[in-house]
């Protein structure tokens, strides 16, 4: 059956649990005050069932601490928006390279077998430096963790994904880039922006090879959002690049990415997105 230049009116009224019947894998939901966590709660209010990945020991060696498992899990529990889904976790150090392969099976697993949005949300952080300072490790790290990982998994979801019927529909890859192609980019944070400028490079490659397979691809910048990783002056001066006078909320990048995972954004794919609040950098 041919489209229609325009849908009917009831196509038009919005459903509330626009992913209902939907499974989706979110990276880097480990603590309560990040993105991952955040995301996590908005496509499980959509109505999908979550997996919920976390590395608890990296998060243990930050300045923020770590949440136990058990206290996000609930978190997104209680966002559930269909008393159908649900929500699972497990562990994963995404630096081992036979991690993300097993971690796309044990969430499908958990799901139901299938697997329809994967938000590849994880990074390192701290360990890195400016161009003076970095050395092989950071750049290391960093490449293993923030640029093969995700490249991996989404090669793995893809394999799952090849096993459904043609053209199924929902398949949705979301990846996080940063804001290293914006201003003064990023020169104190050489070797995580040169990894993350990498997945933004790859976006639209990822998005032709995953055509066929009905998966749109694309990357998301949050710009700087509060996650609980500076304070005082610092924090200040941050706020003051926005027009709103504030940081972006995890909430923020998370309505985006939420968004995209919806049957409203089929036709946005290999696009690098961001949002940034209109922040004058």
């Amino acid at each position: 059956m041919p489209l229609l230049p325009h849908p009917a009116p009831e196509a038009l009224r919005r459903d509330p649990l626009p992913l209902r019947g939907r499974t989706a894998l979110v990276t880097g939901a480990s603590r309560r005050g990040g993105i991952g966590y955040a995301v996590a709660r908005r496509l499980a209010a959509y109505g999908a069932s979550v997996y919920l990945h976390h590395h608890v020991p990296h998060d243990a060696a930050m300045p923020w601490g770590a949440d136990r498992p058990a206290d996000v899990v609930a978190g997104v529990r209680e966002a559930l928006g269909d008393p159908e889904a649900s929500v699972h976790h497990g562990p994963g150090d995404l630096a081992d390279p036979t991690a993300p392969a097993d971690l796309i099976a044990t969430a499908a697993d958990a799901l139901g077998g299938r697997l329809d949005i994967l938000v590849a949300n994880h990074a390192v952080s701290g360990d890195d430096g400016t161009l003076d300072t970095i050395d092989a490790a950071m750049l290391d790290t960093h490449w293993a963790v923030d640029t093969r990982s995700v490249i991996l998994l989404v090669q793995a979801y893809a394999r799952l994904r090849a096993d459904l019927p043609p053209r199924t529909p929902g398949g949705r890859v979301v990846m996080m880039t940063s804001g290293q192609d914006i201003a003064g980019g990023m020169p104190g944070e050489i070797a995580y922006s040169l990894q993350k400028g990498a997945l933004a490079s790859a976006t639209r490659s990822l998005a032709t090879t995953l055509t066929d397979l009905a998966v749109t691809v694309n990357a998301v910048n949050p710009g700087p959002v509060d996650t609980d990783y500076m304070t005082g002056d610092d924090y200040a001066a941050i706020a003051a690049m926005f027009p709103a006078g504030r940081w972006g909320m995890p909430d923020d990048p998370a309505r985006l990415i939420a968004w995209l995972a919806t049957d409203e954004a089929e036709w946005i794919t290999g696009q690098v997105i961001d949002s940034e609040g209109g922040c004058r950098r």
